[in-house]
């Protein structure tokens, strides 16, 4: 986590209340010493790593012409920099039968409205490093995967949001994804009934993508 320690705290609680090992380790994701922080502190606090998920993400809105470099820069460190430097830092950790997922996104090579160039780019640059890794790690057993969410109910993107309504005309189930939709393809693709699944980017979008 960065900022939300209670959160992260309190998620790592509930995890050790299932007799499971869990630490909070604060790091910045967009930063190298960030990103070694954070796998160091994960294999400290529990042993070893053997599932990498790359979860954190940024959204920012607006024309591309409009936005500030702070914003952009922002974008690219967060979505992208941060998933190439926290895999590089955990592949050392992961073994036979190793798992990377990343949360990509339904915009991902695919672009409906106007302000979200620098966004979809980032998340397009995911899906190209996810096929890449998956190449070069598939010899050691180890899949790389994403997941891309559409419309889902967080404090990002809240179905009681400006654009819901907007959103929610698209998707087939009519209704935005919770955040144990995402969590349950996460689980998929770390579990061993997808031990055959590699290169591939799991679509979790309520069908609006169809």
């Amino acid at each position: 986590y960065e900022k939300s320690a209670d959160k992260a705290e309190a998620v790592a609680a509930e995890i050790r209340a299932l007799g499971r090992k869990a630490v909070a380790v604060q790091a910045d994701a967009g930063s190298t010493e960030g990103a070694r922080a954070a796998v160091d502190g994960a294999v400290a606090g529990i042993g070893g790593i053997d599932i990498l998920v790359n979860n954190a993400g940024i959204s920012r809105q607006g024309l591309f012409a409009d936005q500030s470099l702070e914003d952009i820069d922002a974008l690219l460190n967060v979505n992208i920099r941060g998933v190439v430097l926290t895999t590089h830092a955990a592949l050392p950790h992961l073994g036979e039968g190793g798992r990377i997922i990343s949360i990509s996104s339904v915009l991902a090579g695919r672009v409906p409205f106007p302000g979200v160039s620098v966004y979809s780019a980032t998340k397009s640059a995911l899906e190209a490093f996810t096929l890449g890794l998956s190449r070069e790690l598939g010899p050691r057993g180890i899949t790389v995967n994403t997941v891309r969410p559409g419309a889902t109910d967080t404090d990002m993107n809240p179905a009681d949001g400006p654009q819901a309504a907007a959103m929610l005309s698209g998707i087939s189930l009519g209704r935005y994804g919770q955040p144990q939709d995402i969590a349950s393809a996460v689980a998929f693709l770390a579990g061993p009934g997808a031990s055959f699944i590699t290169g591939t980017s799991l679509l979790v979008d309520g069908g609006a993508g169809a």
